[in-house]
């Protein structure tokens, strides 16, 4: 088994090319503000427009994974950026709302195309023992350069909303020039070459589709729940982005924990069973916080446990995935955040309203915890093999 920093070279050059495009990523969170205060749309006009691009991502991220196993990850990449990028400047340049409505619904088509791929390249490019690592380095990239992608958001919104989407624009077009310059060709397997791959009939993926669905909708309660929690209880807004900072360290300090001898021994599910634990352990602390260092303490936990959950959730559908389907495997799991962005708002804020920030935060950590018991109970049907030995290394 290797470390982190031993991973092949063309892990950490998606990494490194996916940061530099996260950091410009921060204008999803102001496209509502923008079509409002820009594009004159009233607020629910702009909530059918946000609504229509979720849809859309779906079969972008679809496509994206076809796309990958024909084409191969660099040139589906470069692509998938490049079409984001075109609908960003559209967004910018928008004058009117039809115009505006056109361009949200281009991006959304667009926006998950890049994704099948670079979880495909990391699947490819790595041994099966040491994919949760490489997942794990993707997502801390990412996380680290979340940070900087808000400090960047609050610069240039002060000038004018549109400048968000031309450096959005700018980003994806730097990533896509760095991918398409130094990242290698991946030749076509055999088995995509025969044929494509047939997730939809393959039962195990359809049972982790299911399971990533509940687990987006878990996760998703952060951005939903967590904000109306904090500011309900009386607590300055300034705290939430204090937390989701917090967040955010955590993943980058704690990355080497997905590389502990104690958690690689463990096969996928079982980790994922331990991760689940700890996430609901965080989720539970929020609810019962009364403090600020109470809040960042919960936040520490639980963001160790999506830490976790992130790089083996990943790992498991690249288990299963043929030879030459990884792509399209990644993708039809990958659709399980779009199910769950359509669930997560309604169900957060309904039992929030309904039971109160206490009870909705237990309730989380209970499903958190059901959650656990149901990838344990997942092994058989899975099929996945344990874990490496850790008398290999």
């Amino acid at each position: 088994m290797t470390s982190w920093r031993e991973l092949p070279g063309s892990v950490w050059l998606l990494v490194g090319a996916r940061a530099v495009n996260r950091l410009g990523a921060f204008t999803l969170p102001f496209l509502t503000v923008t079509l409002v205060a820009e594009q004159g749309a009233s607020v629910a006009q702009a909530g059918y427009l946000m609504a229509a691009f979720g849809l859309a991502t779906i079969p972008s991220r679809l496509a994206g994974g076809r796309l990958s196993d024909r084409w191969g990850p660099r040139a589906t990449i470069v692509v998938g950026l490049c079409a984001t990028a075109a609908a960003q400047l559209l967004v910018a340049g928008s004058r009117t709302l039809p115009q505006a409505a056109v361009a949200v619904v281009l991006l959304g088509l667009a926006f998950e195309v890049y994704e099948p791929p670079s979880q495909s390249l990391v699947a490819d490019a790595t041994a099966p023992e040491d994919r949760p690592i490489a997942f794990g380095l993707l997502f801390a990239a990412l996380s680290a350069a979340g940070m900087g992608a808000g400090l960047l958001a609050a610069l240039l919104a002060g000038f004018d909303l549109r400048w968000l989407f031309v450096a959005d624009a700018v980003s994806c077009l730097l990533c896509a020039a760095v991918i398409a310059r130094w990242l290698p060709v991946a030749r076509p397997s055999s088995a995509s070459v025969a044929g494509p791959a047939r997730p939809w009939r393959d039962r195990r993926l359809l049972l982790l589709l299911g399971l990533g669905t509940l687990l987006a909708t878990l996760y998703l309660q952060v951005t939903i729940t967590l904000p109306l929690t904090v500011t309900g209880r009386g607590l300055p807004p300034s705290v939430i982005g204090l937390l989701l900072t917090a967040s955010a360290v955590t993943v980058v300090i704690a990355q080497p924990l997905a590389a502990a001898r104690a958690l690689r021994r463990l096969d996928d599910p079982v980790a994922m069973a331990v991760a689940f634990v700890v996430l609901g352990i965080g989720l539970a602390g929020t609810g019962l916080a009364t403090s600020i260092p109470a809040y960042v303490a919960s936040t520490v936990v639980w963001s160790i446990g999506d830490l976790l959950l992130m790089g083996r959730a990943y790992t498991l559908v690249a288990a299963i995935a043929p030879e030459g389907g990884s792509g399209a495997y990644l993708a039809v799991y990958g659709t399980s955040w779009g199910f769950a962005a359509i669930l997560a708002p309604v169900l957060g804020t309904q039992l929030l309203a309904s039971t109160g920030p206490l009870v909705t935060w237990l309730l989380m950590a209970m499903a958190s915890l059901g959650l656990a018991a149901a990838y344990l109970a997942a092994r058989g049907p899975l099929g996945v093999p344990r874990g490496p030995d850790l008398g290999r290394d």
